[in-house]
């Protein structure tokens, strides 16, 4: 860390390779949408190297990483929105980089992500915010609350709500699901 914030390129690269599976992992969850989240965690290491010689070192790198790709991804989105552009195909599969042997387990793990992750997307960006940094990140209700500016109480009351709006969700697609797989029972009266 030292290093790179004399400037040495090799160091700050070291940074990056030791800390861009977490950071992408966050953009995407953060954007839903894998180019977007290329071009946040591109756009938030240029900020990160920009301003390393400024980074105090109050936090981990990986904490500060999360406040800039945070920041980016907000950023991002505010300028999509105003774009207003639809994907192409909202069904794109998500792909298992630990797959099971199992391919029926595997493909009931695609649609239970699938539907998590659609789950997630479906969060106003504040509370998506929160739910990304402590449920897959792990973050603590006060490193949230440093990472977001806002209080350790805020933080817990947005967490709260997210989950809420999630279980919502998620308990709406599963009886779908069931609805939609279950096979239909012929009325004994009308035969």
């Amino acid at each position: 860390m030292e290093a790179a914030r004399r400037g040495d390129r090799d160091a700050f690269n070291e940074l990056v390779r030791s800390s861009y599976r977490d950071i992408y992992s966050l953009a995407y969850r953060l954007t839903g949408n894998r180019d977007d989240a290329g071009d946040v965690v591109q756009d938030a290491y240029v900020r990160a190297y920009r301003a390393i010689r400024r980074f105090r070192g109050d936090s981990s790198f990986s904490t500060w990483m999360y406040r800039i790709t945070s920041n980016c991804a907000s950023t991002h989105l505010s300028r999509r929105t105003r774009q207003r552009t639809e994907e192409l195909s909202s069904d794109a599969p998500i792909v298992d980089l630990r797959p099971e042997q199992d391919p029926s387990l595997r493909a009931e793990a695609a649609v239970l992500r699938h539907h998590i992750d659609r789950a997630i997307r479906s969060l106003p960006e504040r509370l998506r915010q929160v739910v990304v940094l402590r449920d897959l990140h792990d973050l603590s209700h006060s490193e949230i609350a440093a990472e977001l500016g806002i209080t350790t109480s805020a933080a817990k009351v947005r967490l709260h709500r997210a989950r809420q709006h999630l279980r919502t969700v998620l308990h709406r697609t599963t009886d779908s699901d069931a609805d939609q797989a279950a096979p239909a029972i012929p009325d004994e009266e009308a035969s």
